[in-house]
C-alpha cells in the first residue's frame, strides 16, 4: 500500500497588525423593536493596519453569535458603495443599502495596505430564527502578511432584541 505524502501544516499564529480599539469595538449596536424571521446585516470592524506590512484578509467570522441568530453569510463590500458604514441594516429596508446589488469583494482576500484603514468593509448577514438570548459578539479576522498566517479578534457587539 502507498504511503500518503506528508500533510503540510499552516501554523497560524495570534496577530496583532489591527487596530483593537477603533470606533466599532467600543460599544454595541442594536435594535430593541426586531422581529423573528428578519434579515439584518452587521458591520465588522473596519480594519486599520497598524503594522509596517500589508496584510491580506483570508476570512472573517463572528466568533459568539447569540442564541437564536443565524449566520447566512459573509460579505465585503466598499465604502463609497455603500455611502459610508452601516453598522447594522434590516434587509429591504428604504435606507439599508441592496447589498445584493453590490459587488461582493470576499471572493478574494482584501489587502489593506500598511498603516491605512481598509476601504473595503466586511458584514454578516443573519436571521433571527427565534427570540435572541445575549448578544453577538467578537469578531475574527484571518489574515495573511510576509507568507504568513496569522487571526486576530476585536471587540464588536450586536444586541437584538424582539418583543
Amino acid at each position: 500500500m502507498p504511503q500518503s505524502a506528508p500533510r503540510e501544516t499552516t501554523q497560524v499564529s495570534s496577530g496583532s497588525s489591527l487596530e483593537e480599539s477603533g470606533n466599532q469595538s467600543s460599544g454595541t449596536v442594536g435594535n430593541e423593536n426586531a422581529k423573528v424571521g428578519q434579515v439584518w446585516w452587521f458591520a465588522l470592524p473596519i480594519p486599520l493596519n497598524t503594522s509596517n506590512g500589508d496584510i491580506k484578509i483570508t476570512d472573517v467570522s463572528i466568533v459568539r453569535p447569540a442564541q437564536g441568530m443565524k449566520i447566512l453569510e459573509y460579505g465585503a463590500y466598499d465604502l463609497e458603495d455603500t455611502e459610508g458604514l452601516p453598522l447594522m441594516a434590516l434587509e429591504g429596508a428604504g435606507d439599508a443599502p441592496d447589498f445584493k446589488k453590490l459587488k461582493n469583494y470576499a471572493t478574494e482576500p482584501v489587502v489593506v495596505k500598511a498603516h491605512e484603514e481598509s476601504k473595503i468593509f466586511f458584514v454578516a448577514r443573519m436571521k433571527i430564527n427565534s427570540s435572541p438570548k445575549g448578544t453577538s459578539r467578537y469578531c475574527r479576522f484571518d489574515y495573511t502578511q510576509e507568507k504568513r498566517s496569522y487571526n486576530q479578534t476585536l471587540d464588536c457587539e450586536l444586541d437584538l432584541q424582539t418583543n
